[in-house]
């Protein structure tokens, strides 16, 4: 048998990036300075993010036996995906440092997180996807479970492993049905095979169950979103806004990858799922939001609603078995996950922006009266507030616009409306936040203080959000060149 040799082009951001872990591993163990561990990191996330566009070409790529795809839809998702972990590291310093948790190993853990969703996100086999996304499990296990001291930290890890392991069984018992039904492992071909009609469809049917059981724990959506309010308020916010943010991104690309790429002609059967799933999440993430009194349990059951619209968008690709819908329904899917991960990183860094040593601003009450303390940064939370309760003109209102008329064009008009309805119900709890600002006399009289860095970046966030609801096009159009160039090349 005679070895290829990959064209290894394709991974450079990855190479590059495993290889720069490593160096930071090394170089704290030895130097031992944060700010230098600090800046390496950083240093290197913009060093993949110039390696990754540097190297588009619009080209679909694939390299290492058909394992790894380098394509639009993986180059966009990745262009977001680095200055979403820059931004979670920029607003956690200050809360780690103060907390005596600003170890060169949650730097490394987050580097090979952001490996393992950059495999995830370019993944074309399913043993890449599953290596992707057991390095991203593991990395965030260990970071959940980095305060040793605290004892909420450690429950919320036991029950993030425990759960996590589980639905990686099931992802993994799904995949082998599939493969044991078409005899290939290349996700590109096992849709291939099954268009073709090869394969036991009853097999194929419960390898399809296991998978999308699988997928429904590593995205958070009801039934299998046990783990995510305890595992929000268990963590350490610092690495809740690494969970809440950026993974995502690497969600989004495994379902395409998996439903759209591998079994597109299951379609009809996965749609009735993600059907279900979707209006669940969306029902109960936000009538369970609205009686947490703890901000980051609110905007985890906030989270689960959120990725129910997600879904939402890909279910509306295919109706019927007719593709025509796909284009309009994937991109909406994408710029959906892409304005939730920007709201995410502004809410979380709000938290820790008006955390101090020896307390944690994660209660609701907590932001009361904070229009006197701060009126811009009151006027930040507010805009992001807004935008995640679905308000115009801000980015959380066309995202959630956009998935809309993707279902009405797919003629799923009754989870449009129900998806609205409980929007509506939805905004309570946002709104709730936005009043005790404005409204309620501060309990905390003290100025706002935090890095000058972490300040500008947070405003920075607040404002994007406003701007690209006021000019969401931009966004729009590389969400849908990118969503074209993933259909075309499949």
């Amino acid at each position: 048998m005679n070895f290829v040799m990959p064209d290894l082009y394709p991974a450079s951001a990855e190479i590059f990036l495993l290889l720069m872990a490593l160096v930071v591993l090394l170089g704290d163990l030895f130097a031992g300075r944060r700010w230098l561990t600090y800046l390496l990191t950083q240093l290197t996330l913009a060093g993949a993010l110039g390696i990754t566009f540097f190297t588009i070409d619009g080209r679909t790529v694939t390299t290492f036996s058909g394992m790894f795809i380098d394509d639009m839809f993986a180059d966009l998702l990745k262009l977001v995906l680095y200055p979403a972990v820059a931004m979670v590291l920029v607003y956690s310093r200050s809360y780690l440092a103060a907390r005596n948790l600003d170890k060169g190993e949650f730097y490394v853990l987050t580097l090979f997180a952001t490996l393992g969703m950059m495999v995830m996100i370019s993944a074309g086999h399913f043993l890449s996807l599953y290596l992707g996304l057991e390095l991203l499990a593991l990395s965030l296990y260990a970071l959940v479970a980095i305060d040793r001291d605290s004892a909420r930290a450690t429950e919320a890890a036991m029950k993030y492993f425990v759960l996590g392991a589980m639905a990686s069984g099931l992802l993994l018992y799904g995949m082998s049905m599939v493969y044991g039904a078409t005899g290939s492992l290349e996700i590109a071909e096992v849709g291939q095979r099954i268009a073709l009609g090869g394969g036991n469809r009853t097999v194929l049917v419960f390898g399809l169950v296991f998978v999308v059981a699988g997928l429904a724990f590593k995205l958070g959506v009801v039934p299998f979103h046990m783990w995510v309010p305890d595992v929000y308020h268990g963590a350490p916010t610092a690495v809740t806004l690494l969970i809440g943010s950026a993974p995502k991104l690497a969600a989004l690309a495994i379902v395409m990858r998996m439903l759209v790429t591998g079994l597109a002609d299951l379609a009809e059967h996965w749609q009735v799922m993600l059907m279900i799933l979707s209006a669940l999440s969306i029902a109960l993430g936000n009538l369970a939001a609205i009686a947490q009194t703890n901000l980051k349990r609110m905007l985890a059951y906030s989270a689960i609603s959120h990725m129910g619209f997600m879904l939402l968008g890909v279910l509306s690709g295919i109706v019927g078995g007719d593709p025509r819908f796909a284009l309009n329904a994937y991109s909406s899917a994408m710029f959906y996950v892409i304005a939730y991960v920007l709201m995410s990183l502004g809410a979380f860094g709000m938290i820790l922006l008006l955390s101090r040593a020896g307390f944690e601003a994660e209660n609701i009450e907590d932001f009361r009266g904070l229009n006197k303390r701060s009126p811009w940064f009151a006027a930040i939370m507010m805009i992001l507030m807004f935008s995640m309760a679905g308000m115009p003109f801000f980015v959380g209102f066309f995202a959630k616009f956009a998935v809309l008329q993707a279902a009405i064009a797919a003629k799923l008009l009754w989870l449009a409306v129900f998806a609205v309805l409980f929007s509506l119900v939805g905004a309570f709890y946002y709104l709730r936040v936005v009043k005790l600002m404005y409204f309620d006399a501060p309990t905390d009289t003290s100025p706002i203080e935090g890095p000058r860095d972490m300040r500008f970046l947070l405003s920075i966030n607040g404002l994007a959000v406003a701007l690209i609801g006021l000019l969401p096009q931009g966004v729009l159009e590389y969400s849908i060149y990118a969503t074209y160039t993933f259909l075309v090349g499949h």
